[in-house]
């Protein structure tokens, strides 16, 4: 079992309890386009070692794929974690919790052997100002939003305007460096309508995919984050009518219009959106 849509592009990434491996399975048919089993924040110390086990037993076959959140570069479980999951067959990438430099990517990818890809969870005021080198260093495949710890190391609220700084130096990063736009935080509300309005808020800033905390979240972050029907008409409007005066650029406004409507078609078609 796995999911479907490519971790470039993916909108959802649903963080699932590595010590509750009844879930594993249920998780990669729940809707979500990616999967993390989170060997972090969410197990006791105590019970690292059990979850780490499990973890490693369902990906030991390619018929279930999914990512790992592993503990921090400076934490002691750091490499058991990567020495656990390293050439498993079914292991698509980490998700590298705390990350403050560009050298603990590249150390949790080398340690990896190079064969996973890394997701970089940002979620200090250090990680933020070096968000840029760590985009840049080399294993970084995606960088992510760790909303949580941000509030608690800086003392900011969730407040749209308090968040908007640390997620538009995300975007920032990401383009700079060339990556995919960055994943937000999880949306930690069980309404629907906060759901779709904390999703709103990311694709306004630019992000493109959301950490979901349970799957009753996926189907709203989903829809928000894929190109509406209205942006989707647009875009093939512009473009026939830009094919149609031969691709003749009429003014300036033109060239970040049709970046735009590609975009827009690209990702539709990415989510099979009509």
């Amino acid at each position: 079992m796995s999911v479907t849509k490519h971790p470039s592009v993916a909108r959802t990434w649903l963080l699932v309890n590595a010590a509750h491996p009844s879930q594993f399975a249920s998780s990669l048919v729940s809707g979500a386009d990616q999967v993390i089993f989170d060997l972090e924040d969410a197990i006791d110390p105590r019970s690292k070692e059990t979850a780490r086990e499990a973890v490693a037993d369902f990906l030991s076959t390619e018929d279930n794929r999914a990512w790992v959140r592993v503990n921090d570069r400076n934490s002691d479980h750091w490499a058991n974690d990567l020495d656990a999951l390293k050439h498993l067959p079914g292991l698509m990438g980490v998700m590298l919790a705390k990350t403050e430099a560009g050298d603990q990517v590249t150390a949790t990818y080398s340690r990896l052997a190079e064969t996973a890809p890394v997701v970089a969870l940002i979620e200090s005021a250090v990680g933020i100002e070096y968000a840029v080198s760590i985009a840049k260093a080399r294993g970084s495949f995606r960088l992510a939003f760790g909303s949580g710890d941000y509030r608690g190391d800086t003392g900011a609220t969730a407040e749209d305007l308090a968040m908007a700084y640390p997620r538009s130096r995300l975007v920032i990063a990401s383009r700079v460096a060339n990556l995919p736009g960055p994943i937000d935080g999880p949306a930690v509300a069980s309404s629907h309508s906060l759901v779709r309005a904390q999703s709103e808020v990311a694709v306004s800033l630019g992000m493109t995919g959301k950490l979901c905390l349970s799957p009753d979240q996926l189907a709203v972050v989903n829809e928000v984050l894929s190109p509406s029907p209205s942006d989707i008409s647009w875009a093939r409007a512009f473009l026939t009518d830009f094919d149609d005066r031969g691709r003749v650029v009429r003014d300036g406004s033109d060239p970040p219009r049709l970046r735009r409507a590609t975009k827009i078609l690209e990702r539709a078609r990415a989510f099979d959106a009509s």
